[in-house]
């Protein structure tokens, strides 16, 4: 861990809470937000938050699978999402979401016309708006644990 830790203190709410706890407590409230009120199919959102934890690294955000109504994506989902463009276990929805989070975090410059034709023909705006929140929130707070050496102690509270 790159941060020092109290003997006894659990990392995570540690460093969210107490040490920077107007703008920690601010971030985990935003980061479970994205969980509990997304209107996004399970596929879809985790295709993109699977996709944004290979870039960013995060140990704790691949081996986490988001439950919702007692299902999560199979164990084969996280490697159909390294090799997006060739899978044909997604729908277009889905792999507009892998896309989408690869090149929001690594090439965002360069989301040209012919992408936001596709997504606009896949997506709501309403559903492109929540989408970019999330994967803003998991680039953000994933790369934060990743590069503090927290992701190897964190522990993602239930909504």
């Amino acid at each position: 861990m790159r941060i020092d830790i109290p003997d006894g203190a659990d990392p995570i709410p540690y460093v969210w809470g107490e040490m920077v706890p107007d703008i920690g407590t601010a971030a985990s409230n935003f980061s479970l937000a994205v969980y509990a009120h997304t209107t996004l199919g399970l596929n879809e959102f985790e295709a993109a938050r699977l996709r944004i934890a290979q870039i960013n690294g995060c140990a704790f955000c691949l081996d986490w699978r988001t439950e919702r109504d007692g299902r999560k994506v199979g164990e084969d989902f996280a490697e159909a999402v390294a090799s997006w463009r060739t899978t044909d276990s997604f729908d277009e929805r889905t792999r507009l979401a892998a896309e989408y989070a690869e090149r929001y975090a690594v090439d965002h410059h360069h989301l040209d016309e012919e992408f936001w034709s596709r997504m606009t023909a896949h997506y709501s705006q309403a559903e492109i708006v929540e989408l970019s929140m999330s994967i803003g929130s998991w680039l953000a707070f994933g790369r934060l644990n990743h590069v503090l050496g927290l992701d190897t102690v964190c522990v993602l509270p239930r909504p």
